[in-house]
């Protein structure tokens, strides 16, 4: 069967916007109507015209599109799709570490559950993180999950204090310090840039840090260099390729070399035949209870208004 062929088809009959994410695989990215970061597709989800949407990449993301949209319907290649941040920080856990500081706000990062999402102030992503945590008063204690890494490069850049969860991106953090080291030897003309869940031992050795679509359009426009070694997952790979095809593309180096484990799991199990299962069948449905999203959809919004430059309320505590 021509997959491709029938996903055009369905999406046409069904209207269906395909979001697809930077991490999964390239055939996919190809297919999708709108390719981008978290912040992204949660964005963009507001904006299309599009009745039903299928979000390609992992579940939090199409929980975080409903919880924004209960109007539309959202769908995922496969409900088994999750994140190792989300999985990190149970909901239980993170209810009483989050009451251990009442008076405190709690930024935490989109890659948590809906759950999480729903006890916590604001949600942020690695792409507006610095510009969310500027409009939290300064006197503010603040909670900051479910990544420390995360959290702890976004202290070091603006002197905020910080209470972190002690969670962590199971790809960012098994890139290996030493082996990176040696690379940037072999490769001295090359610009290393790394995302911000990495660890620290490895931010230390990059020239660019940023989220996702920051490393891209480093890669697209910085023309000073024509190698580039990068610390973050591989299916940014494919993007970066095409935008600038004349580049060298180097995947820092992991602490197995004989491993994947710069690939996310959870990202590769989506794949075409499931996208075209899922809009033959309309299955799997994300399905969030009203109460929990609307309780959810504070966090979110919030995000939404610091970034288009709205004002917002906090709590003076948590009531939870």
């Amino acid at each position: 069967m021509d997959y491709a062929a029938e996903i055009q088809k369905l999406k046409k009959e069904k209207d269906v916007a395909i979001l697809g994410h930077y991490y999964v695989d390239g055939a996919i990215q190809d297919l999708a109507d709108y390719v981008g970061d978290s912040f992204y597709l949660a964005k963009i989800g507001q904006q299309i015209p599009q009745k039903n949407i299928l979000l390609a990449g992992v579940v939090f993301m199409g929980e975080s599109v409903k919880i924004l949209n209960p109007e539309k319907n959202v769908l995922v290649p496969d409900l088994e799709a999750s994140c190792s941040l989300v999985e990190g920080a149970p909901f239980e856990k993170y209810l009483a570490w989050r009451r251990q500081y009442p008076d405190a706000l709690c930024m935490t990062y989109i890659n948590s559950s809906a759950e999480v999402k729903s006890i916590s102030d604001v949600i942020i992503t690695s792409s507006n993180a610095a510009q969310i945590l500027a409009s939290i008063p300064a006197d503010r204690r603040i909670l900051f999950g479910p990544d420390q890494h995360l959290g702890k490069w976004l202290s070091k850049q603006t002197g905020r204090d910080m209470i972190f969860w002690p969670g962590s991106c199971q790809v960012h953090i098994l890139f290996n310090a030493n082996r990176l080291k040696e690379l940037i030897a072999q490769n001295p003309e090359a610009l290393v840039i790394a995302h911000p869940e990495c660890d620290d031992e490895i931010l230390k050795q990059a020239t660019v840090i940023g989220a996702t679509s920051k490393l891209l359009a480093e890669v697209e426009t910085n023309k000073k260099y024509n190698k580039f070694i990068i610390a973050t997952e591989t299916g940014i790979f494919h993007e970066m390729k095409k935008r600038r095809p004349d580049a060298e593309l180097i995947q820092a180096p992991v602490v197995d070399e004989q491993c994947k484990c710069n690939d996310c799991p959870f990202m590769k199990m989506n794949s075409v035949e499931k996208i075209y299962h899922a809009l033959k069948t309309f299955k799997p449905m994300v399905s969030i209870p009203e109460d929990l999203r609307t309780k959810a959809f504070t966090s979110l919004d919030r995000m939404m208004k610091i970034t288009s430059g709205l004002p917002v309320s906090w709590p003076e505590l948590f009531q939870g």
